[in-house]
């Protein structure tokens, strides 16, 4: 009698051993559980750490309450100015009532996914492609608030929503490469013209300053050459200023009325009728000019002109 009251206590032990390692669970600390009991939610949330149910009758369902990235993938689609474009986001989001998660939505993350996926296609059918590279964090913005109105009522709430990379087109790329260009040259001639005009006007202002004192120009002068004699591998050209010119002719005053000497005699080698006794002594064969150069010129005859006088009814010719 005794064996089988023992017999009947093990069986017993071993049934609640079994019953009970069936009935723990063991709930983490970034997560929450939702008891299903025949299939009917239970209405407390069982909380991390450890719990029990009943097996066979319940069943319990781990929620992760951690913060999801989930990436989307890259959608193709037209902008509103007729450009093909392929952009790629990633989406925040955590679950805020395990309950809604679990009863409200099969999956609740391949539904936040396709939603992403929709109104990613959505944002960029409504976006101008300027706004797709410059202005994200409005599009951001936008693309969470048509993910987060229908994530509510799963029990999920959307952190933030990120467009990652728009990829664009070859040609796309090359046309805003030469827009590019040409803006930036445009600007660079802008910035040359403004640079131009600025050297010109300090330009005029030294040259006003210089000619005030003419000894300015002689320092700058100097200046420069110390500046080019620095170089061993040039050569130095000094110019002439017209300043020293107009100094030297300053100096060379006109001579007096007064003053004025008679002009010196030519030298008796100077004179021509003795220039073939000069080059005789000096060795050198005498110059002959020719007859006609030392003929006397014949004097041409005048021609004669008649001067008509009228005094009244006569009239005097004389030939002159």
């Amino acid at each position: 009698m005794v064996q089988e009251l023992v017999t009947a206590g093990a069986v017993v032990l071993s049934c609640g051993a079994v019953y009970a390692m069936a009935a723990a669970r063991v709930i983490k600390q970034y997560e929450r559980g939702v008891v299903l009991r025949l299939g009917r939610l239970r209405s407390g949330i069982r909380p991390p750490g450890f719990t029990m149910i009943a097996p066979g009758f319940d069943r319990l369902r781990k929620v992760n309450m951690q913060i999801v990235t989930m990436p989307v993938p890259a959608q193709e689609g037209i902008t509103r100015d007729n450009v093909t474009v392929r952009v790629d986001a990633v989406v925040y989001f955590k679950v805020v009532d395990p309950a809604d998660a679990i009863i409200q939505v099969e999956d609740y993350r391949f539904a936040v996914s396709q939603m992403a996926q929709t109104s990613l296609r959505s944002i960029i059918g409504k976006s101008d492609l300027d706004d797709l590279l410059s202005n994200r964090e409005k599009l951001n913005q936008g693309l969470e608030l048509m993910i987060d109105s229908p994530a509510v009522g799963w029990g999920v709430h959307i952190d933030r929503v990120e467009i990652k990379d728009v990829s664009l087109p070859e040609t796309m790329k090359r046309s805003m490469a030469r827009q590019a260009e040409a803006d930036r040259e445009r600007r660079a001639r802008v910035i040359n013209a403004d640079a131009e005009l600025q050297a010109s006007k300090k330009l005029a202002q030294a040259a006003e300053q210089m000619a005030e004192t003419p000894s300015a120009l002689q320092l700058r002068l100097l200046q420069t050459v110390m500046a080019v004699a620095a170089e061993k591998n040039s050569t130095l050209v000094l110019p002439i200023p017209v300043e020293l010119l107009r100094f030297l002719e300053r100096g060379q005053e006109a001579p007096h009325p007064d003053d004025t000497r008679a002009a010196p005699e030519p030298r008796p080698a100077d004179r021509p009728a003795d220039r073939p006794a000069a080059a005789a002594s000096a060795g050198m064969p005498e110059l002959v000019e020719p007859a006609e150069s030392r003929a006397e010129p014949r004097a041409e005859p005048r021609p004669r002109r008649e001067v008509r006088t009228e005094t009244g009814p006569e009239t005097v010719t004389r030939r002159s």
